[in-house]
């Protein structure tokens, strides 16, 4: 069964950091674009960070210095690490693949995307 998961999301002081994986299964990420969305409530789906299939990575201005993307292929499986977090970023966070045969640039344009995860929730509160 071609699936991605996520996990590693939960409740976080300001400040401080999770470190949210995303996992393949059915499926290599060798030839994929990996992107990071997130969705807070009442909000519209933002693309947060993508790597490419040669680990070229890309942030989204308000996380740029804040969140880390890499990818470790052997163990097919994202990471997104994030640190000094902001109650602003609390939502809901998704991984998403592109084959980068297909389109072979990163972008955060949700309808270009193969496979999606189920997401995992980040929640940064006090």
């Amino acid at each position: 069964q071609v699936q991605l998961v996520e996990s590693g999301g939960g409740l976080v002081q300001p400040g401080g950091s999770l470190r949210l994986s995303c996992a393949a299964t059915g499926f290599t990420l060798d030839y994929y674009a990996i992107s990071w969305f997130r969705q807070a409530p009442g909000k519209d789906r933002e693309g947060v960070s993508c790597i490419t299939s040669d680990s070229n990575a890309y942030y989204t201005d308000s996380v740029k210095g804040r969140f880390t993307i890499s990818r470790d292929n052997a163990k097919n499986t994202v990471y997104l690490q994030l640190s000094s977090l902001k109650p602003e970023d609390t939502a809901v966070y998704y991984c998403a693949a592109l084959h980068m045969s297909r389109i072979p640039v990163c972008n955060y344009y949700p309808r270009e995307y193969d496979y999606w995860g189920q997401g995992t929730q980040v929640t940064v509160s006090s």
